[in-house]
């Protein structure tokens, strides 16, 4: 026991030194001794004694970091933050400002359209209305349109509002889309304004209404399906139709962008009228046109509306021009376009926005014209049909002409395909003098 702790400790006899001598290759390794052993020294304490003291962490900046960094570290996130905290708060303020806009649209407008409509807005028909009818259907209707506040104007977009409204004699619905200044983002407000500036095409980035009035046309019972036999009492007790026209009231300085962007004015002339103010045009089909539809309630109105007013178009032609003829249909409209004042006050707009949820009464009650007057107007019309017709005429012979190239040209690769070598180079030969034959009478027929 005492031989193995001497081993373990360190102890016992001395290692003899190594034999000195043998082969000189081996003398790097034998000169030195052999290192020895640390001595381990066993760790012993008694079950009450105190445990040794542990180390403390070193100091470190790691840990510190109000040592490592300062504010100067951090200016370009600062920079940043900032940056994305004023873009959110103009994108909110923005946003914002076009819904307070909307909204007071919507309070100035929503009494005449209370007045002219059953329903107005998305919501459809109330159920408060069950088992109502006559006056009482009426009344719960008008109600029910006034609760709705400004819940009638739907928001599309942070800059698009739309109102819908429909239940009125002589009208199948009306929509109403305001498109106002992207305020929630002032950079493309910028490039807008500054593209309209210097491209009249662009158009002019300004808050705008535009109202479209679509008249039932004698098609009721197409678009208001009713009980069994409804549709002929509605053909014997009410005409809703009235002759089909282009007619417009412009302002003179968006009256070039009308025409340029609207297939239905072009077909008109322009003149100026002289009931109107100097900033305002007449642009019409035919002149017994212009003096049934502009009344002097109309006069007024337009002149009450100023600069605000941008048109007035009474159409039944598309757009954008026709390319084949189911798109010649006619098709009848109404079109009111003005722009929303900076105010928010409407009371200079009003009259000319009642007008023309009134107009279609006029329309059907008086829009019958003379056989020569609607003459002219259809020979414009049958015009533009001619001209589709021999477009598309032109276009199916083009086809047939390479359709039959391709079938000539076919026959001739399988005819030269079936014969051999010699025959085809001969088949080619007779080819190239048809050529030259066909080359030389060219030139002598044109000298």
């Amino acid at each position: 026991m005492a031989n193995v702790l001497n081993n373990l400790f360190g102890g016992g006899k001395a290692t003899p030194d190594p034999v000195v001598g043998g082969d000189s290759d081996f003398g790097d390794f034998v000169e030195g001794a052999e290192p020895a052993p640390a001595p381990i020294t066993p760790i012993t304490h008694t079950l009450g004694g105190i445990p040794p003291a542990q180390t403390g962490r070193p100091y470190t900046k790691w840990y510190n970091v109000h040592e490592r960094y300062t504010w100067s570290d951090f200016q370009v996130e600062g920079a940043i933050l900032l940056a994305f905290g004023v873009v959110l708060l103009v994108h909110l303020i923005g946003a914002r400002l076009n819904r307070n806009k909307a909204k007071k649209w919507t309070r100035a407008h929503a009494a005449p359209l209370a007045s002219e409509f059953a329903l107005v807005g998305f919501s459809g028909v109330p159920s408060s209305t069950a088992g109502k009818s006559g006056d009482e259907l009426v009344k719960a209707l008008n109600d029910n349109n006034v609760e709705k506040g400004d819940n009638i104007t739907k928001e599309k977009s942070l800059f698009e509002y739309a109102t819908y409204a429909t239940g009125r004699a002589n009208v199948a619905f009306l929509d109403v889309k305001l498109t106002l200044r992207k305020r929630f983002n002032p950079l493309t407000a910028l490039f807008e304004t500054v593209f309209a500036f210097f491209f009249e095409s662009f158009g002019d980035s300004a808050d705008t209404v535009e109202a479209i009035l679509y008249p039932f046309d004698g098609k009721e019972a197409q678009i208001v399906p009713g009980p069994p036999g409804a549709a002929e009492l509605r053909a014997k007790d009410s005409k809703t139709s009235y002759d089909g026209f282009v007619w417009a009231i412009v302002h003179k300085e968006r009256m070039k962008q009308v025409r340029d962007d609207r297939y239905d004015v072009s077909l008109t002339y322009t003149k100026d009228h002289p009931k109107l103010p100097s900033w305002l045009t007449v642009m019409s089909e035919s002149a017994e046109i212009t003096d049934l539809l502009l009344t002097p309630e109309l006069i007024n109105a337009a002149t009450a509306a100023g600069d605000d007013f941008e048109y007035l178009i009474v159409s039944d032609q598309p757009l954008e021009k026709p390319t084949t003829i189911e798109e010649t249909t006619p098709r009848k409209r109404i079109f009111l376009k003005y722009r929303l004042p900076s105010s928010d006050d409407y009371s200079n707009l009003l009259p000319v926005f009642t007008y023309f949820l009134r107009i279609t009464d006029q329309l059907v009650s008086s829009a019958k014209f003379r056989p020569e007057v609607m003459r002219k107007v259809r020979s414009v019309r049958e015009d533009a049909i001619r001209h589709i017709q021999k477009a598309e005429e032109d276009e199916k012979a083009e086809e047939r002409k390479i359709a039959q190239e391709k079938a000539k040209k076919a026959k001739r690769d399988a005819e030269l395909k079936a014969l051999d070598a010699k025959a085809q180079k001969k088949y080619l030969e007779k080819e190239r003098e048809k050529e030259v034959r066909k080359m030389t009478k060219r030139s002598t027929t044109r000298a």
